[in-house]
């Protein structure tokens, strides 16, 4: 009998996609109605099910709608989303998603994630155009003999790093550009592409999980909850390093195993196929001229204007994407690459990650179906009601498995903090422990399911290493686990310390 494949990302999340839209055949219709800011009328707007209404941009206002947010949150612009009301959850008449509907889905998540899918694929384009130039060969030559018998340091670099900009500005779909860049690199140290995915991914990954102060979860969580943003601060700088030192010294455990031993790697049976398609360059001799000096500071500088936009000019896809065009035309230049062949080689670079585009629409599809089929709230509404009459230890684990599994429908972190921060943070108040510890649930709830969320990122990474979902879990579910029992006990302990 011949042996099952573990299915493709697309499959698996075409599957969900299907079981979401079964679900909304399940799970009744229901939404809160929304409160959201009109800078240009100094305005609040309240949508509700089948009338919308303006109120005066007072904390009158807000109190009176049982919103405990200060109102300079709004009007600075801390808050730009839509915000739930607390005690407005009203069920509607079904809104099933058939066949139809689900055919759909992809080709509307597809449009909705446009943003991150040109990114995706300009940086393609980018990487196809530094691989003609020869650039990345001499580089990463170069580094396996500067790293020569040091090649854990690699690790440590490349995780503690990444995680430092998850912590600060929510590094995370930026990082798939790193992807094609570095996994050269971690071969060449004669270690396999899963350390490379894991220093990438697990470093993003556990610095917004233990975000300190990311802007796109911890500030706009608190604010939306009505806290000082740095309230709880020295806790999550303490969750961070220890999180980000269990991460590493995880993943430098199972580096050393394979350098050891190859056959010892999870993705073995995949080491021919994944050197030939990211380059054996550990035999390179090609010189590491001035030139191709030069086009390597060019392309590591696309990083480094990108990071300082996204964390200090409030930059998002649009001008992400255009770092990296520049980039590819300056380095162009640089390598006096004829045009036609220019245009060529980047429409090449650009296709080899048009299956990771599709992945990412087809993720977004899912939250489509979701939204159509006006669920989201209704999980909020049930979650909100699983933790009455519980204590404190209780209470605040529960609402790490409850954003956990919310996360699953709604994977975006700010989406996510606007959306529940009004309905499920006023609950800490009942059981008497600050709003911060439901905060800082949020995050770690997230950010646990984030490692094996197939609505996310991990199922895009994936695709680029060529690695299969079932591996990754074998690879990462002992850590998940780790992680899982710090962070429950460090929640239990702050609540009653």
């Amino acid at each position: 009998m011949k042996k099952l494949k573990f299915p493709t990302a697309q499959t698996i999340l075409l599957i969900i996609a299907a079981m979401v839209a079964l679900l909304t055949w399940i799970v009744p219709s229901g939404k809160y109605d929304t409160l959201s800011y009109s800078a240009s009328e100094n305005i609040f707007n309240l949508n509700g099910l089948d009338k919308q209404t303006q109120v005066e941009a007072t904390q009158t206002s807000l109190n009176d709608l049982n919103i405990k947010i200060p109102l300079e949150k709004f009007t600075s612009g801390d808050i730009w989303k839509p915000i739930n009301i607390p005690n407005t959850y009203k069920k509607l008449g079904a809104n099933p998603q058939g066949v139809l509907e689900f055919i759909k889905a992809p080709i509307k998540g597809i449009i909705e994630a446009s943003d991150i899918i040109f990114l995706v694929l300009f940086i393609g384009g980018l990487i196809g155009i530094m691989n003609l130039t020869g650039a990345f060969d001499a580089g990463i030559s170069w580094m396996a003999k500067v790293l020569k018998g040091r090649e854990f340091i690699l690790i440590i670099l490349v995780t503690f790093l990444i995680s430092l900009g998850g912590t600060t500005f929510g590094l995370a779909e930026e990082t798939i550009a790193f992807y094609p860049i570095l996994i050269p690199v971690f071969l060449a140290a004669k270690y396999d592409a899963m350390v490379a995915l894991a220093s990438i991914y697990l470093g993003s990954s556990i610095g917004t999980m233990y975000s300190t102060v990311n802007p796109f979860s911890v500030i706009i969580a608190s604010d939306a909850a009505g806290i000082n943003w740095t309230t709880g601060m020295n806790g999550r700088i303490i969750m961070f390093i220890v999180g980000t030192l269990i991460s590493i010294l995880y993943i430098i455990r199972y580096a050393q195993r394979v350098k050891k031993d190859p056959s010892k790697s999870i993705i073995f049976s995949q080491k021919e196929e994944i050197e030939q398609l990211f380059g054996n360059t550990t035999n390179s001799t090609i010189k590491l001229t001035s030139r191709l000096r030069l086009i390597i500071f060019v392309f590591s500088m696309c990083f480094v204007i990108m990071v300082y936009g996204v964390s200090q000019l409030r930059w998002w896809f649009i001008e992400m994407t255009s770092v990296f065009l520049v980039g590819a035309v300056l380095i162009g230049f640089i390598a006096k690459i004829k045009e036609s062949v220019f245009v060529d080689t980047f429409v090449k670079g650009a296709s080899d990650l048009l299956g990771v585009a599709i992945i990412i629409g087809i993720a977004r599809g899912i939250t489509v179906l979701m939204n159509d089929g006006l669920i989201s709230d209704t999980m909020l509404y049930y979650a909100s009601n699983v933790t009455n009459g519980m204590n404190k230890g209780l209470f605040i684990n529960a609402m790490l498995y409850i954003y956990a599994g919310l996360s699953f429908f709604i994977p975006s972190s700010s989406g996510m903090a606007v959306l529940t921060m009004p309905i499920l943070s006023p609950l800490a108040d009942g059981v008497g422990i600050g709003r911060e510890a439901v905060v800082n649930a949020y995050q770690y709830g997230m950010g646990l399911f984030a490692f094996i969320n197939p609505t996310g990122l991990i199922l895009a990474s994936l695709a680029i290493v060529k690695v299969g979902f079932d591996k990754w879990l074998k690879f990462v579910m002992p850590l998940v686990l780790i992680l899982l029992v710090f962070t429950m006990m460090a929640l239990t302990l702050s609540v009653y310390l």
